[in-house]
């Protein structure tokens, strides 16, 4: 059988011919690799210089290959967060005519770490509860979606910085199914698994000493579970409220909103008697900021990052002589906004030197700089100013914590 590349862009297969299909990952040279941190997986893994792109290629049969690359272009075509699928490699043969095993090719998702690089330093207990937050958010979307992942766990999620925060992505698709909705046991089923691994993977870290003492591998197996449901209870409930308050009704979809997520779909019941009425979000989909950032300004980010960039950008907007919300003469937010990122956003981020930038993109940085300047206001108890918070951010804060980032990809291969 001749090898087959099956790509989803007609550049990548010219790309990826160039890599060493008829070697076993294992055996190939170190020139086409690009030394990431890398999770545990049960398939040989490896990151590979392909044109200008990184990517993950992994090494697994060939059906449980070409499936794991359709559910993956189904999770891209409905907006989960996961890493992008690229293409399959078949007809593999080493120098001998032998058969090789397939491979998934992915892109390399930029920034992002494995849970266990980033516990190569010891993780503080409140940066743990922020993991949780963010798989539990991951964990909730895909169900919302009709994804059963089929094993959930650190292992198989790539995290990246998130204004603070961190954002979860799905890396590992091999045991999912999409349906058209999930039953509660499906959702219980795919939850159990979570806890069960998740607390497995703990134990692992406590047995090698990098948990924080005071970390219960247990107690956080069980903290996804919590906060699932908490989550899940507020995207999904039903409420009852007394006819004619229907602001109740706008505060609760604000309250989604300030989650994350967007209404798309809802249902409103009248009661007979006419005394109550019922309220359900039917469809819920996230990036309620994401989409509204894109929107005005075509910045693409993190959702809290969306959310921290929205906030300094209104407060921008109220200090322009053109802005005027309640005057159809006044200027158009959409105006103000594209004025905002070519005077403030991208001349704030190109201050910061790109050598200082380790593998933070620009919504990150510029994140940074507005926590640095509030830090540094609150010190000085009156407005520091964004240029002088830049200036102390570049001379003391980048080169110390440069090192705790993980490698850029584009920095590895300049390298």
């Amino acid at each position: 059988m001749a090898l087959q590349i099956s790509a989803t862009n007609p550049e990548h297969p010219a790309l990826l011919l160039e890599l060493p299909w008829h070697l076993p990952l294992e055996e190939w040279p170190e020139h086409h690799l690009v030394p990431l941190p890398r999770g545990i997986s049960r398939h040989v893994v490896r990151y590979a210089r392909a044109g200008d792109e990184v990517v993950a290629v992994k090494e697994l049969a060939e059906r449980p290959a070409l499936r794991e690359y359709e559910l993956l272009r189904d999770l891209d075509r409905i907006g989960i967060p996961a890493v992008d699928a690229l293409g399959v490699v078949t007809g593999r043969l080493d120098e001998a005519g032998d058969p090789l095993e397939p491979v998934l090719i992915t892109r390399h998702l930029g920034g992002s770490m494995p849970y266990r690089s980033m516990f190569e330093t010891t993780m503080r207990p409140a940066t743990m509860h922020r993991l949780m937050d963010a798989l539990a958010v991951l964990l909730v979307r895909l169900h919302l979606a009709g994804f059963a992942w089929g094993d959930c766990s650190l292992s198989n999620t790539l995290f990246r910085r998130d204004a603070g925060a961190y954002a979860a992505y799905l890396v590992d698709a091999e045991t999912g199914d999409l349906h058209a909705r999930l039953s509660t046991g499906q959702r219980e089923y795919d939850l159990d698994l979570a806890r069960v691994n998740i607390s497995g993977e703990l134990l692992d870290l406590e047995a090698s000493g990098a948990l924080h003492p005071s970390v219960d591998p247990i107690d956080f197996g069980n903290e996804i579970c919590s906060r699932y449901h908490r989550l899940w209870k507020e995207l999904t409930r039903r409420s009852v409220y007394p006819a004619g308050k229907y602001h109740y009704i706008e505060r609760r979809i604000r309250r989604l909103n300030d989650l994350g997520f967007d209404v798309a779909e809802m249902q409103i019941e009248h009661a007979d008697n006419g005394d109550t009425v019922t309220f359900v979000p039917k469809v819920v989909d996230a990036g309620h900021h994401q989409r509204q950032l894109l929107r005005l300004t075509g910045l693409d980010t993190e959702e809290n990052q969306a959310r921290r960039l929205l906030t300094d950008l209104e407060s921008w907007m109220a200090t322009q002589d053109d802005y005027a919300p309640d005057d159809p003469l006044g200027a158009r937010p959409e105006v103000l906004a594209h004025r905002w990122v070519r005077e403030v956003f991208r001349p704030t981020v190109r201050a910061v030197p790109l050598e200082l930038r380790g593998s933070m993109d620009p919504a990150e940085i510029y994140h940074q700089l507005l926590e640095h300047r509030w830090y540094l206001s609150e010190r000085a108890q009156h407005d520091i100013g964004l240029d002088t918070a830049v200036k102390d951010y570049i001379d003391n804060v980048l080169p110390k914590t440069l090192a705790l980032l993980p490698p850029k990809a584009d920095d590895v291969i300049a390298d």
